[in-house]
């Protein structure tokens, strides 16, 4: 066994899980590591990045947010040297070449595309956060990610604690090779699950223990609602009227900043609060403020208004009062504040690092801080169990209440972590309970194929190989698992195809393959059946190590044998499997009692697989093939084996495309109607690009066919720069307040006009696609246009935002994202005039606030002073 990588070691004892993962690293597989927040999963990515840069190989480390990402690569410059890693994201490019690159998953799936030479010789590729293929507008990049890469680079995927790790781990051993999954449900720190509520006639606030021994609390069900139809989420708005009279509940949801108080006195700071709206958080801290709560001492104000004071330097003043500076630093300096996706990323990040040095104690945040950032704390609270999804409301996931709470706990510094959930009267205590003992959390692919992949795959494939890629997804594995299992034993039979085609050229196929296919045919039959429960064999295609679990004779003499693999997979072939007759390497004991179809039973052969020691092949078996080859010839033996596996390759996959094509519906058939609508536009002919195909496949975005139809009918030529910035906003921002958005502004009429002609060519999209039972582009919106239009023009943040209805954070967040499509625009333009103009518009919005929000952040991280014991 190949020895740890040099620099690789550690100042702690390893967990049972992260040496379970490393072992299957070293054994040259990929793996899936499902495990709660903060278990540690980052050691076994550590471990591949010291592998890689042991053999001077490349590393690429995935995350699916850009602040993950810079968060990553500040860690492993820490860690490795500013030298050795670089970062790849939207808005910056840090030393692309290095051994080690950081970047968002998008980035990846872009160099995939484009054939990029950075992938040549790319050892491991390091997918965080996998279990976002589920995400219903992203979840399809990680599935393209893992399809598309070269097969010889391995994958190392971590993922939170799912209940489905072991069939995500099945279809990635289908489409990637052997692949070990390695879950840990055990969370490093103890989770204790509380419940609050407030006394309405005492006012005084009960804290009890959600469960005891498991099980849910007696005495919390006297705290059930009396109403019980006021326990449904989205009941009727009326009942309140009707109830006028009734008596009121004795119990309420209590008050934040009676929660924060009795949070510090039961020394359970510091904590996140979780409240389902931003402006519920900043209302928060109002409240707190009004209040005069303290919960810092004078020598951590001077430290937080120093670090702040850094942390907002280039900011100008005007800047600072727009965003609410002053209300934001009184809060921070009294130990809370707000985090969520309305606030402007310095502000954000800034609460981070001082919540994170122990500074700030108590953040009221939305659910975005649950998602992947590292800030643990000692204390979870979650106000209450719906949210508001932009439709109604929705009782939380067993998934997003683990995500929630795996917040809870800070590994080496709390011996546990606290969730508490206050009383709602929409949700009873025993639905309180069932979410903190539920462990069900099923991962979902939201795998679908876009007109940019589409596009892309035409571009790169023949029709045959596009659609099994397609039927490869772990969407389709989901849906019909046979499918995918068909797909990637034809990929590895038309591989077979060729070579054996190469060997024979100039050769009579099918005299060769008539001459030895009885006598062959007959001696691979004898032999499959000869195979014993417990013996070891090696696999046909893969080479991999497999235990006999079963042997059945079926009809016509054919004989199938039931194998367990090395890394727990279970498949089962026929004698027309083998091209050669199996040979023994080995033997195992079976567990007793003998249960070949048990799951339990399969996982033990399994491991005793892998702890067996190959031998050479049984002697009998082998002096019988010897006898056999006396008979012949070494060159006609060698044709004729070849001719007979060409013929029964040949036949197998015929015979696999014909299964594939009579099941139900697949995606490669969702392909194919994304396909019509991209010919009835003019962007494939038969199954060639047109040169609007060859635009589309540059445009990546959620609207990339109507970014490409925009651009082909000219719609922003001879438009200026900040007018070119205003249309093409109308691709990046959507309004989702219940309230009617305010009237669009345009500059002219003309500006005007165009936008109504992008409307004209989405509704002439629409109709294709609803003809087509796909689901249609979203239209465009032109509410953000003057603020487009304003910042590029050079007007100043205060004024930009005057009287307008939206946060310095979404205003940054929507300019960035314009300032990504704008950059594909110049890249794509068919004018060199219009490419300049977009390009032009890019920079002009990449200024002030917005400039700041996408910079890499270098300054050495605050250390705070150890806790006091």
């Amino acid at each position: 066994m190949r020895r740890d990588p040099p620099g690789l070691d550690y100042d702690f004892a390893l967990d049972r899980f992260q040496i379970e993962a490393i072992e299957a690293l070293r054994a040259g597989q990929s793996v899936l590591v499902a495990a709660p927040t903060g278990s540690g999963k980052t050691v076994v990515a550590e471990y591949a990045i010291a592998d890689a840069l042991a053999l001077g190989q490349r590393v690429f480390y995935t995350a699916p947010i850009k602040a993950l990402s810079n968060q990553k690569y500040r860690d492993l410059v820490a860690r490795h040297g500013v030298a050795m890693v670089g970062l790849l994201t939207g808005d910056n490019a840090v030393n692309p070449d290095a051994p080690v690159v950081v970047m968002t998953t998008e980035v990846l799936r872009n160099m995939i595309y484009a054939g990029s030479h950075a992938l040549d010789g790319l050892r491991y590729v390091i997918l965080d956060e996998v279990h976002y293929l589920q995400d219903t507008y992203r979840g399809s990049v990680w599935e393209e990610v893992i399809i598309h890469l070269p097969r010889a680079t391995r994958l190392v995927c971590l993922s939170a604690t799912v209940s489905n790790a072991t069939e995500l781990g099945e279809w990635l051993t289908a489409v990637r090779g052997p692949t070990t999954v390695v879950v840990e449900t055990r969370r490093p720190v103890e989770l204790v699950n509380l419940f609050m509520v407030a006394d309405r006639h005492s006012d005084q606030l009960h804290l009890i223990p959600t469960l005891i021994d498991d099980r849910p609390n007696p005495e919390g069900q006297r705290f059930t609602a009396i109403d019980p139809r006021r326990s449904r989420v989205g009941s009727d708005p009326q009942a309140g009227r009707r109830d006028r009279g009734r008596p009121r509940h004795p119990f309420v949801t209590p008050w934040r900043v009676d929660v924060v108080e009795r949070l510090a006195a039961e020394d359970l700071l510091p904590a996140i609060y979780f409240i389902f709206s931003r402006a519920g958080c900043d209302e928060a801290v109002r409240f707190c403020l009004n209040a005069h709560l303290k919960l810092t001492q004078p020598g951590e104000r001077e430290t937080i208004r120093a670090i702040v004071e850094e942390r907002t330097a280039a900011l100008t003043d005007s800047d600072l009062d727009v965003l609410g500076y002053d209300e934001w630093l009184e809060g921070l300096e009294r130990g809370f504040a707000a985090h969520h996706a309305g606030m402007v990323p310095p502000f954000k990040e800034t609460v981070e690092v001082l919540f994170t040095a122990g500074l700030v104690k108590v953040v009221f945040a939305t659910e975005t801080l649950a998602l992947g950032i590292n800030m643990p704390a000692r204390t979870v609270v979650i106000e209450k169990l719906s949210k508001f999804t932009g439709e109604q409301h929705e009782f939380l996931t067993a998934g997003e209440y683990t995500q929630l709470t795996g917040r809870a706990g800070r590994r080496g510094i709390d011996e546990r972590g606290h969730a508490v959930v206050l009383w709602s009267p929409f949700a009873t205590f025993q639905q309180v309970a069932d979410l903190a003992l539920s462990r069900s959390f099923v991962l979902r692919s939201s795998f679908r194929p876009t007109y940019n992949m589409a596009a892309n795959l035409v571009r790169r494939y023949d029709p045959e190989h596009a659609h099994a890629l397609l039927n490869r997804s772990f969407a389709q594995f989901q849906t019909d698992r046979a499918v995918v299992l068909h797909e990637e034993r034809i990929l590895r039979r038309r591989a077979d195809i060729a070579r054996l085609r190469e060997l024979l050229d100039g050769s009579d196929e099918s005299t060769l393959a008539s001459d030895g296919d009885d006598e062959r045919a007959h001696s691979v039959a004898d032999d499959v059946a000869a195979l014993r429960p417990g013996d070891v064999v090696t696999v046909p295609g893969n080479g991999e190590r497999a235990a006999v679990l079963s042997v059945a004779q079926r009809k016509r003499g054919a004989v199938r044998v039931r194998l367990i693999t090395a890394t727990d997979t279970v498949t089962s072939l026929s004698d027309a499997d083998f091209d050669e007759p199996p040979v023994v390497v080995g033997s195992i004991d079976l567990p007793i009692p003998f249960a070949p179809g048990n799951r339990a039973f399969q996982h033990e052969v399994a491991l005793r697989v892998r702890r067996a020691r190959a031998t050479g092949p049984s002697t009998r078996r082998a002096a019988a093939q010897r006898a056999r080859a006396r008979r012949q010839s070494p060159d006609q033996r060698r044709l004729q084996r070849a001719a007979e596996q060409l013929r029964r390759a040949e036949r197998e996959v015929a015979d696999l495309e014909r299964r594939i094509a009579t099941r139900g519906e697949s995606l490669a058939r969702r392909f194919d109607d994304v396909l019509g609508v991209l010919e009835s536009r003019g962007y494939v002919d038969g199954w060639a690009l047109t040169p609007k195909g060859e635009l589309l496949v540059r445009i990546f975005h959620e609207s990339d066919l109507l970014i490409a139809e925009a651009i082909a009918s000219g719609l922003f030529d001879g438009v200026d720069v900040a007018s070119f910035a205003g249309i093409a906003s109308s691709f990046v921002y959507e309004h989702r307040s219940p309230t009617p958005p305010p009237a669009p502004w345009f500059p002219t009429k003309s500006m005007k006009d165009r936008f109504d002609s992008l409307l004209r060519i989405t509704d002439a999209l629409n109709a294709h696609e609803i003809a087509a039972r796909l689901p249609p582009t979203r239209r465009p919106d032109a509410t953000f246009f003057a603020l487009a239009h304003a910042w590029a023009s050079g007007e100043p943040l205060e004024r930009v935002l005057d009287d307008e209805d939206i946060s310095g954070g979404d205003f940054v967040r929507t300019t960035k994202q314009l300032i990504d499509v704008l950059r594909q625009l110049g890249d794509t333009a068919l004018s060199p005039a219009t490419s300049r103009t977009a390009r032009a518009a890019a920079n002009a919005l990449a200024r002030g606030v917005v400039a700041i929000s996408g910079a890499i952040d270098e300054a050495e991280p605050f250390v705070p002073a150890p806790p006091a014991s």
